[in-house]
């Protein structure tokens, strides 16, 4: 999820997040590849942004899946490359599926991984963060020229939610694997 080395506090965070499959996952990580060399992408979109749990992991996995039955498979579809003004993250928007990541958010965001934000929930897929605000501008360009050349499927669909743990920064670890309703 960052491609810079988290401080101490960073290491006891949590995420809920889908990975997105390949094709479009495998440029995507490509993508962020060719913008922030020596990352470690593994594309996804995020349900619940990195946070500290009020539990053991297994507590909070079986709380999520449980908070999480009434959910089912949905559709996501990427849109334009955006960039939040004031983090200068540079990511890819949604076309469609935030409806539903909104309601997941607003419903599993309690109890042992209830977390109040610096930002208000956005789904995205992020391809720049914490870089040099001087080659944010250079990047975005770069992520817009790339995102136009690709020609392969830009929707996937969200069939399981993976919980995971930030090992060292920039390396998570899949904790547990929540299949949503078919």
């Amino acid at each position: 999820m960052s491609s810079v080395e988290a401080p101490p506090a960073q290491l006891k965070q949590f995420a809920l997040v889908s990975y997105i499959p390949d094709p479009l996952g495998a440029f995507l990580d490509d993508l962020r590849l060719a913008l922030v060399p020596g990352c470690s992408p593994h594309a996804h979109v995020t349900v619940l942004p990195p946070r500290p749990i009020q539990s053991c992991a297994d507590e909070a996995a079986e709380e999520l899946r449980s908070v999480s039955r009434p959910f089912g498979d949905f559709e996501v579809e990427l849109g334009d490359v955006e960039m939040f003004p004031q983090s200068k993250v540079v990511y890819i928007g949604l076309k469609r599926g935030e409806l539903e990541l909104h309601r997941m958010y607003r419903a599993l965001n309690q109890g042992a991984v209830s977390f109040c934000e610096p930002f208000p929930y956005h789904p995205h897929i992020t391809l720049v963060q914490n870089v040099d605000p001087g080659l944010v501008m250079p990047m975005f360009q770069k992520a817009e020229e790339m995102w136009a050349l690709y020609t392969g499927p830009r929707a996937f669909a969200v069939h399981t939610l993976d919980f995971v743990k930030n090992l060292q920064g920039t390396c998570w670890k899949d904790l547990a694997s929540i299949n949503l309703r078919a």
